[in-house]
């Protein structure tokens, strides 16, 4: 167990370090709607790992809110791109959030019981932390486009409460 936790810790400060400095490396507001997107998606990944694995009542009711409310963020979002008429750029921070989500998912699929439940969310926990670190820090203060800005101050509001959700979790099963 203290291994794990170490190990989850430890890759949440390497995924906020160098998260932050590839958000912070000018990225334009298309590409911080890819990158933006493309966390959600890798969010419902762990949300669906969690809904094949889990018995824990508590781990399972979270999962299903993950997958819902991310899901709706990213609909919200391909519908406010259709509407500017734009499409989200790709770029280096989108492919380095991929590459941390094969190594994470490799990791929580190996884990079973309540392993993976502790895992799970403290997964979730260090995964909103950094993602709400960068999107309120880096790339709400650099979006320059209004409607975009709005809907990330949007979002941040919820990945907040998934936060405090998460903690939560990570208390309850310690």
């Amino acid at each position: 167990m203290t291994r794990i936790k170490t190990a989850l810790i430890a890759a949440a400060a390497l995924f906020a370090v160098s998260g932050t400095a590839f958000a912070q490396a000018g990225l334009n507001d298309l590409e911080i709607a890819h990158a933006a997107y493309t966390a959600d998606i890798i969010d419902i990944g762990y949300a669906k790992i969690a809904l094949a694995k889990s018995h824990n009542a508590d781990i399972r009711a979270f999962a299903e809110l993950m997958i819902r409310d991310h899901t709706a963020v990213n609909e919200g979002a391909a519908a406010l791109l259709a509407k500017l008429k734009v499409t989200a750029q790709d770029n280096a921070f989108s492919k380095a959030l991929l590459a941390g989500a094969a190594t994470k998912t490799t990791e929580l699929n190996a884990l079973d019981g309540a392993a993976f439940d502790r895992a799970y969310a403290a997964n979730e926990l260090g995964y909103h932390q950094t993602v709400n670190k960068i999107v309120g820090e880096t790339w709400i203060p650099a979006v320059k486009n209004a409607e975009v800005k709005s809907f990330l101050e949007q979002a941040l509001v919820t990945f907040k409460v998934h936060e405090e959700h998460a903690n939560h979790m990570v208390g309850m099963l310690k």
